[in-house]
């Protein structure tokens, strides 16, 4: 298996985007722009098959989850779907699970989705996390890493984060092979940002997601870089044919 990473591709570059922080900037600003309907376009654009990948998601991590006191940080976390899934794994309610992601209008939904939980939500660039060493257990990001303008930095800064032995569960799209990714690539390509773009009213996140899919390392690279950023056992499992799937690690000592 090849493990080297291609140096060109640093992270995430939005139409329009200088650097680093261009780039997070118009990831907020798209992110920000489509909030209100970011549920529904989820739902429908997936045939509500990421309700699945969710839960898949969370209970792979149902060890750690259901330890007493427990720590979880879902980054990136949207609306807050990742971190729902998690808080209905855990066996404790002493368990804590935190949201981070930087658009305040995504956290503005999540909050709004989670009254009446104990789930907790924080503004913060996920490249510049306001948490100490070693804080959490778990780390999850679901469909957001791939949007981050440096991958490499984004996967120092979640294992600075974790605990020894924590675990790290990015899940993200991928891109089929045969005849179901021919198929899919005339979706994804063609279909959905035509679908999203009807009706967010916004054009330019949709026609972002299928470039920014092309662009997110393959496995095996997206593995590699995994490694050189202290986890070990890392593995990829990939969901409905490959359309999404799981990244794990586990951060070494």
């Amino acid at each position: 298996m090849n493990q080297e990473t291609n140096p060109r591709i640093v992270g995430a570059a939005p139409a329009g985007a200088r650097d680093r922080e261009s780039a997070s900037r118009a990831v907020r600003e798209m992110f920000t722009s489509i909030a209100p309907r970011y549920d529904l376009l989820n739902h429908v654009l997936s045939f509500n098959v990421d309700r699945l990948w969710w839960w898949r998601t969370a209970r792979t991590f149902d060890a750690i989850l259901k330890r007493p006191n427990a720590r979880a940080l879902d980054l990136c976390c949207g609306t807050g779907d990742m971190a729902f899934a998690l808080t209905r794994r855990t066996g404790s309610e002493s368990a804590q699970i935190l949201g981070a992601d930087f658009s305040h209008a995504m956290l503005q939904r999540a909050a709004e989705k989670g009254r009446g939980t104990t789930l907790r939500w924080v503004e913060a660039d996920a490249l510049r996390l306001p948490f100490p060493d070693g804080h959490f257990n778990l780390v999850t990001s679901a469909f957001g890493f791939r949007n981050l303008a440096d991958y490499d930095a984004g996967l120092r800064e979640i294992a600075r984060v974790l605990a020894p032995a924590g675990e790290c569960g990015i899940l993200d799209f991928g891109e089929p092979g045969g005849l179901i990714g021919r198929c899919y690539r005339i979706y994804f390509k063609k279909v959905l940002p035509a679908v999203g773009t009807l009706i967010s009213g916004v054009r330019g996140p949709y026609a972002y997601l299928p470039a920014s899919v092309e662009r997110f390392p393959a496995p095996e690279e997206m593995l590699g870089r995994m490694r050189q950023a202290g986890f070990r056992e890392a593995s990829w499992t990939p969901y409905t044919f490959g359309v999404a799937g799981l990244y794990r690690g586990v951060k070494g000592a």
